[in-house]
């Protein structure tokens, strides 16, 4: 375990003028608080705080960030306390114990939601104080490093967390060395298989190798300095989890990988490594497609380098990065690496990161997100979405660089713009040539956005987009579209209300009544109507507290202006009274299950149904509720210029429910003695019931007929569609989709 004064010599090594009295305070501060406390490894618990103390020494980190990192478990496992470390080392360094200790009361690998609650609470943390991220990063690391000693069934959940989110937020962050031993050490438990085969087989092709990899080395290193170029030349090996990505994305072996060894080359200043890259290209052939400038455009995390490859000395392909001294810091331990402790005149803290860092823009754009109002397990998708894409480079008409994930559209980049751009894009010029706006955009590519004042985004826009931003503000915007169709209906409801009252209806008069009603806003209470949360009754006495209805009570079972039905597989839903609902019977209090409409709100299916497993939208019917399709429905392009009748729904069904739902389904059977009986029969086999059947042609051969079945979910009905499609009788069997 490290010594009290070799710790202090870590950081004067970098930081002669240290504040030694700070770090011996921490130092025995912290042990004596851990006192006799043991790891799962049975090592004293004050050698985690010191490994991460030690951690955040190799990146260079001042005495205030190591004492931090010291006393980091103290308020939650000890008898400290937040006044006590206030009055010790200042408020600054207790309010960020506290912070770090916060953030470990939630158990991040359990709930979705939890763990999208605790990861937006980690990146307001950061926010406020990078230290913060610099501490816990160095906190995973090291308890990934001795994770082997924890129990065997926390490994894997503790590992895809690290993977999920430690991992990708380091490599925002330009972390890169932090970044590829978290991916390492997860590796190595989440699929130890791969992990052990994937490393013996780069073991063995170093050593294979090593002597060529050193000839390299020499090469290169005499050919810069033959040009008088000071310049480092160091050979690299892939990490296991980056070489078994490469394969499983791309579908190669082993050996069809070029690219395991790299060559870094680092100068002095940007002019060299402009004149080594020229240097090399007129001494080997440079392999096409594979040159990038990341110095003149630089990653979105601060990366800064230029990449070649060359067909190089002994033949070989040589991948090649060529930067400077100071983006070779960044490059590894991006945000520690910066200037970015300024000066703030605090005694108490002095220091505050610059936001001048592109990978700081980032974290400030993702935090926006958070006060769009977006659920947490949205964020947390929104936000996993962003950490793991590569990126693309495409600019503004007036030159402004855009920075996109890989896969992302002219829409994506209208909102990476501004969110009012997005909202009233309804075209894009890609390159001079407008293109559809589900074009995938390109390194490169200049992208001009058309506009329109009455466009509204369609809520499918939101299985096109790749951006968690975009997504965001395409459900947002869908939201306030459907909130306003609510209210629109509300306010004829309240209308024919106030008239039957013999009352004039007015918005003024409304006002009167929110309190009552416990609603902030006008259209809160309009929309509440609209959708059958609020009866009509409820608002009229709010506003005049003497009205009372003369009408009869409706039946248990029924609501004013509504009737309860149920459809043929026992699923109860809500209609308005006088409705049609084809195939439905008056029916309980239960509602539908699907997340984004409301208990009250009518819902019924299209006519070629929809199951569990579909991506399903709504459609508002006036006057009707909402019909549920699947996305793929071709009836759905009726709507297409009709954006504000579009609801993002979900199904909200539990994995284990035996409700049935409807599906069709078409058939082409042989003309023979027998076949409808042997189609009949393999459905009932399967568990599926037969709502309706319809011959729709028949051939001296063939007959084509329709099925409205009711099954449980979608891979119910494709393993009825594959043993129909294993029947002799039968020459096809597909779904119908409209």
């Amino acid at each position: 375990m490290m010594r009290q004064y070799e710790l202090v010599e870590r950081v004067q090594r970098y930081k002669p003028d240290v504040n030694e009295a700070l770090l011996n305070k921490a130092y025995v501060y912290a042990m004596q608080k851990h006192g006799h406390q043991k790891r799962a490894s049975g090592d004293p618990y004050f050698s985690h705080p010191l490994e991460v103390a030690a951690i955040l020494t190799d990146m260079h980190l001042d005495e205030a960030t190591i004492a931090i990192a010291l006393l980091h478990d103290t308020i939650e496992d000890t008898s400290a306390t937040r006044q006590e470390i206030d009055t010790l080392f200042g408020p600054d360094i207790g309010k960020l114990v506290e912070g770090l200790t916060k953030l470990k009361k939630l158990d991040l690998v359990s709930k979705k939601a939890v763990q999208a609650e605790n990861l937006r609470k980690l990146l307001l943390a950061i926010s406020d104080d990078v230290r913060v991220l610099l501490v816990k990063l160095a906190d995973r690391l090291h308890n990934m490093r001795t994770l082997h000693h924890v129990p065997e069934d926390k490994r894997l959940r503790i590992s895809e967390e690290t993977m999920d989110i430690y991992a990708p937020l380091a490599g925002r962050m330009g972390m890169q060395d932090m970044r590829e031993e978290l991916e390492q050490l997860a590796f190595r438990y989440i699929n130890p298989e791969a992990f052990n085969a994937v490393t013996n087989r780069l073991a063995e092709l170093m050593e294979k190798n090593r002597a060529t990899l050193k000839q390299i080395e020499t090469d290169l290193s005499n050919l810069f300095a033959k040009h008088g170029i000071k310049a480092s030349v160091k050979s690299r090996q892939k990490k296991a989890w980056s070489v078994f990505r490469k394969m499983e994305s791309k579908g190669l072996s082993f050996e069809q990988l070029s690219d395991i060894f790299g060559f870094r080359v680092v100068v002095d200043t940007v002019a060299d490594c402009y004149n080594a890259l020229g240097i090399i290209h007129t001494t080997w052939s440079m392999v096409p497609g594979r040159f990038k400038d990341y110095i003149s455009t630089p990653k979105q995390n601060d990366y800064r380098s230029i990449h070649t490859t060359i067909v190089g000395p002994s033949r070989q392909r040589v991948e090649l990065q060529i930067r400077t001294r100071e983006m070779n810091d960044i490059a590894e331990y991006g945000v520690a690496a910066h200037s970015i402790y300024k000066d703030r005149g605090s005694a108490q803290n002095p220091h505050v990161i610059s936001t001048e860092t592109n990978a700081y823009a980032w974290l400030r754009q993702t935090i926006e997100a958070l006060a769009e109002g977006d659920n947490p397990e949205e964020f947390l998708e929104h936000t996993k979405l962003e950490l793991f894409q590569d990126q693309v480079f495409c600019f503004t008409p007036k030159g402004r660089l855009i920075a996109l994930p890989r896969g992302a559209t002219p829409i994506d980049f209208a909102y990476a713009v501004h969110t009012n751009i997005g909202d009233s894009c309804v075209g894009a010029k890609v390159n001079g040539r407008i293109m559809p706006l589900m074009t995938e955009l390109h390194n490169g590519d200049e992208v001009e956005i058309i506009r329109s004042k009455a466009q509204t985004p369609p809520a499918a826009w939101e299985s096109i987009v790749v951006t968690g931003k975009a997504r965001a503000a395409i459900r947002r915007a869908t939201r306030i579209a459907v909130r306003k169709q609510y209210s629109g209906l509300g306010t004829q409801i309240l209308e024919r209300a106030f008239e039957r009252a013999g009352k004039v209806y007015s918005r003024d008069e409304l006002k009167k009544g929110l309190q009552r009603l416990a609603r902030k806003e006008l259209d809160d209470v309009l929309a509440a109507v609209g959708r059958g949360e609020l009866p009509s009754s409820d608002v009229m006495k709010a506003v005049y507290p003497e009205y009372q209805d003369s009408k009869p009570k409706p039946a248990a079972e029924r609501e004013e202006g509504w009737v309860n039905f149920r459809n043929t597989s026992g699923m109860i839903f809500k209609m308005p009274e006088g409705a049609e609902a084809e195939g439905m019977t008056p029916g309980g209090p239960n509602a539908l299950p699907i997340r984004g409409a409301s208990p009250d709100m009518p819902v019924h299916f299209s006519p070629e149904g929809a199951v569990p497993g579909d991506r399903i939208v709504g459609i508002l019917q006036p006057g009707a509720g909402m019909t549920i399709y699947p996305i793929q429905s071709s009836a759905l392009m009726a709507y297409d210029d009709q954006p504000e009748r579009w609801i993002d729904v979900r199904w909200d069904i539990d994995d284990n429910s035996r409700d049935r739902f409807p599906a069709r389904i078409s058939i082409s059977a042989i003309n023979a003695p027998g076949s409808l009986a042997e189609i009949a029969q393999i459905i009932a086999e399967n568990e599926t019931n037969i709502h309706n059947l319809s011959m729709v042609r028949t051939a001296p051969d063939f007959t084509q007929m329709i099925v409205d079945l009711e099954v449980w979910n979608l891979k119910h009905l494709n393993r009825i569609l594959s043993k129909l499609k294993e029947s002799k009788c039968v020459s096809d069997a597909q779904r119908v989709n409209g």
